[in-house]
């Protein structure tokens, strides 16, 4: 079942969801508007000749940080790495699901490709897929609204939540705009 504003609050209040820096004013209907951080990683495309998910590449991407009244380009076509401003942190009863603003999507712009999903027990920024599909540039400012957060209570609490030690969660705790870390060893039949 997906939280309604109300309940937000309520989880919120109670410090089961937690968002930092909280924002009343973000709370929509049914989800949290998220905003943009300062954090980008942006590829090395004329050092890499490839991308190995198996194994680790540190320097296969590299760090910009925006600043003061500075705008980050996405220019079309290009795929970087973002974050949201807020850490947020989960129950083991309850997911999150990201998606982005209409508004923006309208324009091209992307916010995930495939990490949409917040699962329960997470605590951490989210680290935003950022894609821009339309044919001009597109100016992301940090602070701006990028996205939104939206709640399900599961069934009953996970048994494993993100970030228990036998999953290796590879991204608990993440703040900032956080690279690819390595997939291990394809295991053939």
């Amino acid at each position: 079942m997906v939280l309604s504003d109300r309940d937000i609050k309520i989880e919120l209040a109670g410090g089961r969801i937690t968002l930092d820096p909280l924002d009343p004013e973000l709370i929509q209907p049914a989800s949290i508007d998220l905003r943009l951080g300062s954090d980008f990683r942006v590829f090395r495309n004329s050092s890499h000749v490839a991308i190995d998910p198996q194994i680790h590449q540190p320097d296969l991407t590299e760090e910009v940080t925006v600043g003061g009244e500075d705008a980050f380009v996405l220019h079309p076509g290009q795929f970087a790495l973002g974050t949201t401003l807020e850490r947020i942190g989960l129950p083991d009863d309850v997911l999150g699901k990201l998606e982005g603003k209409s508004s923006l999507g309208r324009l091209g712009l992307m916010i995930h490709s495939t990490a949409g999903y917040v699962d329960p027990g997470w605590d951490g920024q989210v680290t935003l897929e950022l894609s821009n599909v339309a044919n001009l540039p597109i100016l992301l400012r940090p602070g701006m609204r990028i996205g939104q957060i939206s709640f399900e209570r599961m069934s009953s609490p996970v048994e494993r939540p993100y970030g228990c030690a036998e999953l290796h969660s590879h991204y608990q705790g993440q703040l900032g705009a956080t690279a690819a870390r390595p997939l291990g060893s394809i295991r053939r039949p």
